[in-house]
């Protein structure tokens, strides 16, 4: 395939390798600098983006590449308030995104280990539980997209709470999740849900080694889009 990169940071970069391993092309790169080539004209060569840019860009990076027809693949986190938008030109105007708060695999295997925990848990009302979520100090959003995943999936299916707070002040009330957010040298990415006792602590823990399984599971997200219209997310690539 030939891939358009949209945000040329750390992450693009990792994409970039990716690609090229799995024996795509690129054929072209956005970055501050030519953020205008988002256009029908520079895009013909294209067959599908892979966005990571900033919350604030994301939302008109992807839809400048649907006016000009092309699907993206988009990791970028911090903008979802605008998702119903997205959702609604996927499904209205057959446009095409694969969105995903992380491209992990093992990630997305840890989205299902605390959901089911959580249903587990509802038996077990003395635990109270906290999310801490580690990351390098150029991470613009707090928190993380995946400590937000992980605290949805917990309301979900957790009778007990209903909302999340980052980095809370005071006592969280009963129906609140904590979220402490850190950021710390150049930590690609850990993850930690506790539930708590009196006796004793339950701890799921994921620790990414490196930005290249990230990279590497987007790039798997657009082989997976092609040929497809709507929008998609890990659980349609794991099929879970």
């Amino acid at each position: 395939m030939k891939i358009a990169i949209i945000g040329y940071g750390k992450m693009g970069k990792e994409i970039e390798k990716a690609a090229i391993e799995r024996g795509h092309t690129i054929s072209i790169i956005i970055d501050l600098n030519n953020q205008g080539d988002i256009h029908p004209e520079k895009l013909t060569e294209t067959d599908i983006a892979i966005e990571f840019s900033s919350p604030e860009a994301a939302f008109d990076n992807i839809m400048k590449c649907f006016n000009a027809n092309i699907p993206v693949v988009s990791g970028t986190t911090g903008w979802l308030t605008r998702m119903e938008e997205v959702k609604k030109a996927c499904l209205n105007d057959k446009k095409a995104l694969f969105y995903a708060p992380n491209f992990s695999i093992g990630v997305n295997i840890f989205f299902k280990l605390n959901q089911e925990l959580a249903k587990w848990m509802n038996k077990f009302s003395d635990y109270t539980i906290g999310l801490e979520e580690i990351h390098h100090i150029h991470k613009k959003d707090k928190p993380s997209g995946t400590a937000v995943e992980l605290a949805n999936g917990i309301i979900k299916n957790f009778k007990l709470k209903n909302k999340w707070l980052v980095d809370p002040v005071e006592d969280t009330e009963q129906d609140e999740i904590p979220i402490s957010s850190i950021r710390k040298d150049m930590v690609p990415g850990t993850h930690i849900v506790q539930w708590e006792s009196k006796t004793d602590n339950i701890e799921l823990i994921h620790t990414a080694k490196s930005r290249k399984g990230f990279a590497m599971g987007a790039v798997i997200a657009a082989e997976f889009m092609k040929g497809k219209k709507g929008f998609f997310t890990m659980d349609d690539l794991m099929q879970f």
